[in-house]
């Protein structure tokens, strides 16, 4: 093959996710790329994954690069277990690329309706054939975690043939584990990382997760966990001109610090730790304090629902009657029209215990329901701080998507984004995970810094290392190392 010609890549993802498709686009303006699906996810499969609801998503997420569904022959199809996909297939398309078939675009239409895009799970594409050279082959081939069948049958065709294999992935060391499933990791996983040829490493943790399992430094290739910042940045934007409106709409007043949590209501999330720190700030109120307005929002859906409500004030439910509420109105917490934040030591104290019902010291929550990801940066813009309290997550994307949106994040120190995104008391705040006191201290500390040019400006300058063009150069750089032939087994 001509080093003159395109490097070839191949992926495998085990379904189309939204966060990937300004990734897979950008590729292919610079790669020959084919991105290839382990399954459709449907509707009733998003639900079960902890979103509560059944949903399509209402973006295009399969236009603007070759993509090719494979047969799924698992009998219990899934994302969340080894056998859910089971795609032995892949290994003809790595064997011989000349065999591909691609669907065509969703997207004919250059000005479309959005709800055109929705997968059909039910639905047979039409596919096109394309013409290759016979004697290519993939100079790359990437798989997006290893956690499927499919993936293992992809990196082991791969080593058959000759193909040099990558792992992009975003697992870490903090995830809660077992002492008996850490030891039986630290064999396998030993084993396991030293079937890549390479390493797409998204984070700070994600190394240290690699190099923990014997991955070598020189294998790794930084490409970042990222959105697509210029288009939540430009809908918040619009948004921000209808932040009034959006507020009455859930009715938080004006003059209230909104506090967002926006994701599954599920428990390794800890929603209830948001909704006990803004518990503790109302009832440890020191006299005389000025203590600021909490108002929580509540972006998404799931299991803990009902007890998340009981636990607030609720002034709107989409998901109830939110009309009945009664409309938005100042606060007694805090003077009308008061700019003034107080020091965290004002009025924090340690909390001996907590109210387990609904009182008067219940905050005040709207809960906006589930939103598609369109209708996402109006409920960024609408809030003022974003908080992320999980236990369990590997990256926590949503802190990307709210810092793009000018919103600063206070994470636990369970997040996996926590060392790359947050700069303390620059662009958010970090507390130990659980820790109700600290996590209210922290929204405090940071009051006085929200809606300053200089926090605007910190954020915009962070997401410049985590963004499209920084993933796909880490990606291009791997390809070609592995097509020089610099990486070796």
């Amino acid at each position: 093959m001509s080093f003159s010609e395109k490097m070839r890549l191949g992926i495998l993802v085990s379904h189309p996710i939204q966060y990937y498709t300004p990734l897979f686009r950008r590729l292919a303006q610079e790669l020959d790329l084919t991105v290839f699906y382990a399954m459709r996810q449907t509707g009733q499969g998003q639900a079960a994954a902890g979103f509560g609801v059944a949903f399509d998503w209402d973006i295009d997420l399969l236009s603007g690069y070759p993509s090719h569904f494979l047969a799924n022959r698992s009998k219990r199809p899934g994302t969340d277990h080894f056998r859910g996909c089971d795609t032995p297939e892949i290994a003809q398309f790595i064997r011989n690329p000349q065999s591909l078939i691609h669907p065509p675009p969703l997207n004919p239409n250059p000005n479309p309706n959005p709800q055109s895009f929705i997968l059909d799970p039910s639905s047979t594409l039409p596919a096109q054939s394309i013409t290759l050279d016979p004697s290519s082959s993939f100079d790359a081939f990437l798989v997006i975690g290893w956690f499927l069948q499919s993936h293992w049958q992809a990196i082991r065709a791969c080593q058959r043939h000759g193909v040099p294999v990558f792992v992009r992935g975003d697992s870490q060391l903090l995830t809660p584990r077992s002492r008996l499933k850490q030891l039986a990791k630290k064999f396998l996983y030993r084993w396991m990382v030293r079937q890549f040829n390479g390493y797409l490493v998204v984070g700070q943790r994600a190394r240290q997760y690699l190099l923990h399992y014997g991955a070598e430094p020189q294998r790794m290739f930084l490409s970042p966990h990222f959105v697509d910042n210029d288009w939540f940045a430009a809908k918040a934007a619009e948004g921000r001109r209808q932040k009034a409106v959006s507020r009455k709409q859930w009715n938080i007043p004006e003059d209230a610090l909104c506090v967002l949590f926006c994701g599954k209501f599920i428990a390794k999330k800890r929603p209830m730790d948001l909704i006990a720190a803004a518990r503790l700030l109302l009832q440890q109120k020191a006299p005389g304090s000025t203590l600021p307005k909490i108002h929580l929002l509540f972006v998404g859906s799931g299991e803990l629902g009902a007890e998340m409500r009981s636990a607030c004030h609720v002034v709107f439910d989409a998901e109830g009657a939110g009309s009945q509420f009664p409309t938005a109105q100042s606060s007694d917490l805090c003077p009308p029209g008061s700019a003034s934040r107080p020091s965290p030591s004002s009025f924090i104290r340690s909390p001996s215990s907590l109210e387990e019902t609904p009182s008067s010291s219940s905050p005040a929550a709207s809960f906006a329901g589930f939103k598609n990801q369109t209708e996402l940066p109006a409920c960024y813009a609408a809030a003022d701080l974003l908080v992320l309290p999980s236990v369990s997550e590997t990256w926590g994307l949503s802190v990307n998507e709210g810092m793009a949106c000018g919103l600063p994040a206070i994470v636990s120190d369970a997040v996996g984004c926590a060392p790359d995104l947050i700069e303390p008391g620059v662009t958010g705040e970090t507390y130990p995970c659980g820790d109700v006191a600290a996590l209210a201290e922290a929204i405090v500390r940071f009051a006085p810094r929200l809606g300053r040019e200089a926090t605007t400006a910190a954020l915009q300058r962070k997401l410049e290392s985590y963004s499209v063009e920084v993933a796909t150069r880490g990606i291009i750089s791997a390809v070609t190392a592995a097509r020089e032939g610099r990486l070796g087994r």
